[in-house]
C-alpha cells in the first residue's frame, strides 16, 4: 500500500513538471533574444547605427516554418542599420556585429510585424526567428 502512495505522488509530480514545460512553450517571447552562432578573430570593425550593412538570412517562424531567404537569391539584403528600413527586431539586434559573424534572433511579434502580421506568409501576433550572417559593413567616414 504505501508503495502503490509513492507511485501515486511520483506520477502527480512527473505530471505537473510535464504541463509547467508544455505552459513554457506557449508562452511568447517577450523580448528580444540574442544567440551568437559564429564568432569572428580579430574583429577590428563592429556595425553600428548609420552603417550600410549587407546581410543574409534565413527567416523563419516558430514552428519552422520558412517564410523568406536571401540564400536562394543569392544576393544579400542590403540596408543601413537603425533607419527603419527593416524589423526593429533587427535594427536592434544587429547592433555591435562584425563580418563574418553569424547570429540567431528570435524576435517577438512588437518588434516584427506587430498585429498585422505580413500576409499570406507571417501571421498576427508572430514570434520570427532569423538565422543571420553579416557579409559585410560599408562605414560613411565621420566628418
Amino acid at each position: 500500500m504505501r508503495l502503490d502512495v509513492s507511485v501515486l505522488v511520483l506520477l502527480a509530480a512527473f505530471s505537473a513538471l510535464c504541463s509547467g514545460e508544455e505552459e513554457k512553450k506557449k508562452e511568447k517571447v517577450k523580448k528580444l533574444q540574442i544567440g551568437v552562432k559564429k564568432r569572428v578573430d580579430n574583429c577590428t570593425l563592429k556595425s553600428r547605427r548609420g552603417d550600410l550593412l549587407h546581410m543574409h538570412y534565413a527567416g523563419k517562424l516558430e514552428d519552422g516554418t520558412e517564410f523568406d531567404s536571401s540564400y536562394p537569391r543569392g544576393q544579400p539584403l542590403t540596408f543601413t542599420l537603425g533607419s527603419g528600413q527593416v524589423i526593429k527586431g533587427w535594427d536592434q539586434g544587429l547592433i555591435g556585429m562584425c563580418e563574418g559573424e553569424k547570429r540567431k534572433l528570435v524576435i517577438p511579434s512588437d518588434l516584427g510585424y506587430g498585429a498585422s502580421g505580413a500576409p499570406p506568409k507571417i501571421p498576427p501576433h508572430a514570434t520570427l526567428v532569423f538565422e543571420v550572417e553579416l557579409v559585410k559593413i560599408e562605414r560613411k567616414e565621420e566628418l
